[in-house]
C-alpha cells in the first residue's frame, strides 16, 4: 500500500515511444477492414447486381448493429473493465466474419437461387456480425487511451499515433487492392467476388499481425484505488448529459466521422463514374489521401497540445475540407488529373480534423475515468447511426446504375458528386462553428500523476 501511495503522489513522466507505438497499432485490423468497408462495399454490391438501395440497406444494417453494439460495449467496459479482453474478442469476431461480407451469398448457394432479397438479407446479416466485433474492438481501444495517461499532451500523441497507423492500414489496403485489380481481371460476377475475397483475406492477415503486437506490448490499464476516492465509483450517464461540452464534443465527433466516412464511401464511385479515370485510380487516389494524412499525423505527435491549439488545428482542417469540397463539385471530367492534387489537401484536412476531434473526447473525459468507455460508446453510437442513415439517404437517390450512366452526361451535380463534395464540406462548416464555441481546458496547475499502467 505504501508503494501505491508513493506512486500516486509522484510526478508523471511522458508516455514513452514504445508504449505509444504498441497502443497505436492496436486498431490496425479495425482500420484496414473499415477502409475496405467504406471504400468498396457499395461498389462491390452494385457491381455484383444489387440495386443502389439494396446495397445501402446492407450498409445501414451494419451501421445500426455497430451503433448499438458500441453503446452496449461502452457500458459493459465501464462496469467490468478488461479492455484487452474486449479488444481481443472483438478482433477475433472481426477476423472471422469480415471475409463473409465479401465472400458471396452463402444462403443463395445453399438454396440454389439468385434472389436479390435473399442476397440482401444474407449480406446484411454478415455485415451486422462484423460490425458487432468491430464495435467491441473500437470502444475498448479508444477508451483505453484515457486510462493509460491523464496527461493531455500524451493523450493527443497516442491519438495521433493511432491515426498515423490508421493511414498505414488504409495505404496497405489500397496497395493490396491495386495489386489485386491489376493481376486479376473481373469479367463476371464470380471474378468480382474473387477479387474482393482476396482483398478481404489479405487485409485480415495483415491486421491480425498488428493485433498480436498490441496485445504483447500493451499492459492492461487499471485504476489505482488510492488515486481518487471518487474515481472508484462508476459515473452515471446523467453526469455526462448535464455537461454542455458533451454535446459539443459529440456533435463535432459525429460531423468529423461523417466527413471521413461519407467521402470515403463515394470516392471510388466519383473517380470511376464521374471523372472516368482509370480503374487504378480507385486505389491510387485514396492512397494519396492517406499518405498525406500519415505525414501530418506523424508531425502532430511532436506538438505540445492545449485546448486552443486543438480548436485551431481542427478549424484549419475544416476550412481546408470546405475548399476541397467546392473543388470536387466544380471539377470537370476534362481536368480529372487535378483530383490527385485535391487528394493531398483532403488527406491533410482529414488528419487535422480526426486527430483533434478524437482528442476532444479525452479533454471531455479529463480525470473522470470510470465513464470514459460510455463517452466513447455513446459518441460512437451517434457516429455509426448518422453515417448509416446519411449513406442510405444518398443511395436512395442513386437510381441510375453506373452502366446506364455511361451513355449520359454527368457533368451536373450527381449524387456521387454531392456525397463526396457538398456533404463533407457542409459538415466541416458546422463542425468549425461548434468548435469555435467550445471551452476546452487542458492545462493543469501541476503535472498529473500517471497511475494507470501496472
Amino acid at each position: 500500500m505504501g508503494d501505491d501511495i508513493e506512486d500516486d503522489n509522484s510526478y508523471p513522466k511522458p508516455v514513452g515511444r514504445w508504449p505509444v507505438f504498441y497502443y497505436g497499432v492496436g486498431h490496425m485490423l479495425n482500420d484496414i477492414t473499415a477502409a475496405c468497408w467504406f471504400t468498396y462495399l457499395l461498389l462491390f454490391l452494385t457491381d455484383i447486381g444489387l440495386s443502389p438501395r439494396d446495397a445501402a440497406t446492407v450498409m445501414l444494417s451494419g451501421q445500426i448493429a455497430d451503433g448499438f453494439a458500441t453503446i452496449f460495449a461502452g457500458e459493459l467496459i465501464d462496469r467490468f473493465g478488461h479492455f484487452k479482453v474486449w479488444h481481443g474478442a472483438g478482433s477475433v469476431l472481426v477476423a472471422i466474419s469480415f471475409s463473409s461480407v465479401f465472400g458471396g451469398c452463402f444462403p443463395c448457394k445453399i438454396l440454389g437461387t439468385n434472389s436479390s432479397t435473399i442476397e440482401t438479407v444474407s449480406y446484411s446479416i454478415f455485415a451486422a456480425i462484423f460490425n458487432v466485433g468491430w464495435a467491441a474492438t473500437q470502444v475498448s481501444h479508444m477508451s483505453m487511451v484515457n486510462c493509460i495517461s491523464l496527461n493531455s499532451t500524451s493523450r493527443v500523441v497516442m491519438a495521433s499515433c493511432r491515426n498515423a497507423f490508421t493511414m498505414v492500414a488504409n495505404l496497405s489496403l489500397y496497395a493490396i487492392a491495386l495489386t489485386i485489380f491489376n493481376v486479376s481481371k473481373a469479367e463476371t460476377h464470380a471474378d468480382i467476388q474473387n477479387q474482393y475475397r482476396w482483398i478481404a483475406y489479405l487485409s485480415i492477415c495483415f491486421g491480425c499481425c498488428f493485433v498480436g503486437i498490441f496485445h504483447l506490448g500493451t499492459k492492461e490499464p487499471r485504476l489505482k484505488i488510492s488515486l481518487h476516492e471518487i474515481s472508484c465509483a462508476r459515473i452515471s450517464w446523467t453526469y455526462w448529459f448535464k455537461k454542455i461540452l458533451y454535446y459539443q464534443v459529440g456533435l463535432v465527433y459525429v460531423l468529423t466521422r461523417l466527413v471521413q466516412n461519407v467521402s470515403q464511401a463515394y470516392l471510388a464511385f466519383y473517380v470511376i463514374n464521374d471523372l472516368r479515370m482509370a480503374q487504378s485510380a480507385k486505389a491510387l487516389v485514396p492512397a494519396i489521401i492517406y499518405i498525406s494524412s500519415f505525414v501530418i499525423s506523424v508531425i502532430m505527435q511532436e506538438i505540445s497540445w492545449t485546448g486552443q491549439r486543438l480548436k485551431a488545428y481542427y478549424s484549419a482542417g475544416g476550412i481546408l475540407w470546405m475548399f476541397c469540397g467546392a473543388s470536387i463539385l466544380l471539377l470537370p471530367r476534362s481536368m480529372s488529373a487535378f483530383m490527385y492534387i485535391i487528394s493531398i489537401f483532403i488527406g491533410i484536412g482529414n488528419a487535422l480534423m480526426t486527430v483533434t476531434g478524437v482528442s476532444m473526447e479525452s479533454v471531455l473525459v479529463g480525470s473522470d475515468l470510470n465513464g470514459c468507455a460510455f463517452v466513447c460508446g455513446s459518441l460512437g453510437f451517434l457516429d455509426k447511426i448518422s453515417c448509416g442513415l446519411a449513406l442510405y439517404a444518398l443511395q436512395s437517390f442513386q437510381t441510375i446504375s453506373p452502366k446506364v450512366q455511361d451513355n449520359l452526361s454527368i457533368e451536373h451535380i450527381s449524387v456521387t458528386r454531392f456525397g463526396l463534395g457538398l456533404v463533407p464540406a457542409f459538415c466541416s462548416l458546422v463542425g468549425v462553428g461548434v468548435t469555435y464555441s467550445m471551452k476546452l481546458h487542458t492545462a493543469y496547475p501541476k503535472p498529473l500523476i500517471e497511475p494507470l499502467l501496472e
